[in-house]
């Protein structure tokens, strides 16, 4: 716990109501449609069992819903495919992508 949290300003309860209002998201199917991947790399992304991401793209009475944060997951990693080299790499360092780019290089 922090001894000394910052105080919440109407900037950030501003900020915080828009992201809860963030309509971000991409479904299984148009990630898989746009990007050469399998079930097992989305479930990768989204911390899901293959046989998870496998139900997403069922019909019938075995099908399964993704929830909200694994649209999420999907829509900022489209993000991050189509746009990463423009992110500013002081961004990275915030993000610990930085760190984990040269560790997989």
């Amino acid at each position: 716990m922090m001894s000394n949290p910052r105080r919440i300003t109407a900037r950030e309860r501003h900020l915080i109501l828009l992201y809860s209002n963030w309509q971000f998201g991409m479904t299984p199917t148009q990630f898989y449609a746009k990007w050469g991947v399998n079930y097992e790399q989305i479930a990768l992304i989204c911390s899901r069992s293959d046989s998870t991401v496998r139900g997403w793209f069922r019909n019938g009475c075995n099908q399964r819903y993704p929830t909200y944060n694994d649209l999420r997951h999907l829509a900022l990693m489209d993000f991050l495919l189509e746009h990463f080299e423009e992110i500013p790499e002081e961004v990275l360092h915030w993000l610990h992508l930085k760190n984990l780019e040269n560790s997989l290089s």
